[in-house]
Parts: C-alpha cells; structure tokens; sequence
C-alpha cells in the first residue's frame, strides 16, 4: 500500500466584487477629450509603436524622433502644447483609432478612476461619456478592459 501525503488545502473566502459589480454606464462620444488636456502621459509599447508607424506609413527610425519620448525609461507619446494634446488628435479625432495603443483602448477603465465610485463620477466632469444611461458596460467587460 502505496503511502499518500497530506496536503493542506488553503481555502481562501471568495472576494467581494467592487463597487462597479452591477457595470457601469459608458459609451464613447466621439468628443475627443480624453486626448487633450492635461498634462498626462500616454504610455507605448515598442509593438505599439511599430503597429502605429506602420499604419502612418512612416519607417520607425523617423517616426519614434517626431513621437515618441523618454520618461523614466519608459516609451511615451508626445504632447502638442500649449493644450496638450496627443500628438494623434485632430479635429478631436484619433488619426490612429485602429491601432491605438492599450492605455488609449481601456479608457475609461483605468484602475485609477476605478478606485472609487467618486473618482469614476469624477471623472464625469471630462468624459461626457461616462455614466451614459444607454449602454451599460459589463463587470466582466470592464475587468478585460482595466489597463
């Protein structure tokens, strides 16, 4: 008779959803303000930037010296002053909307303005989209966006 080892089986209580359990009402405007204003960063990918100078059609070396830029050892797009806007931004339209990058998608799911249910409404006064009544966005799709 073969011995069998003990094995101590951790149970961990199930943890309370957040705040945002029931989703939450959000749904892109088109406004553009979430790309200026500011100031703020936007932080890329070496993939992300690659996928967007090819969708520029621009050869990397040219597009990462007009772009992109070094903060704390981190990749960043550039900003247009004086409003700071994304350097991608005209007429209050992403010109990369295809290819943005992650940060830009998860918006407005970002942990910081899910924090707290008055950080979220908060974040109301910038993003007309937020707290929409028409389109309720899912815990579950709100979990896969969180950047």
């Amino acid at each position: 008779m073969s011995e069998q080892k003990n094995k101590l089986t951790i149970i961990q209580p199930s943890q309370e959803k957040p705040w945002y359990k029931d989703g939450l009402g959000f749904s892109c405007t088109g406004c553009g303000k979430c790309c200026t204003g500011g100031p703020g960063v936007v932080w890329v990918t070496e993939e992300e930037i690659k996928a967007i100078a090819e969708y520029i059609h621009m050869p990397l070396d040219l597009f990462t010296k007009k772009y992109i830029r070094i903060i704390s050892d981190r990749l960043a797009l550039k900003e247009l002053l004086p409003k700071y806007d994304c350097v991608f931004l005209k007429e209050n339209k992403c010109t990369v909307y295809p290819v943005r990058p992650k940060q830009c998608k998860s918006f407005p799911f970002w942990s910081t303005l899910l924090e707290s249910e008055d950080s979220w409404n908060e974040a109301e006064k910038y993003c007309e989209g937020i707290n929409c009544k028409t389109h309720i966005v899912s815990y579950e799709e709100i979990v896969k966006s969180i950047d």
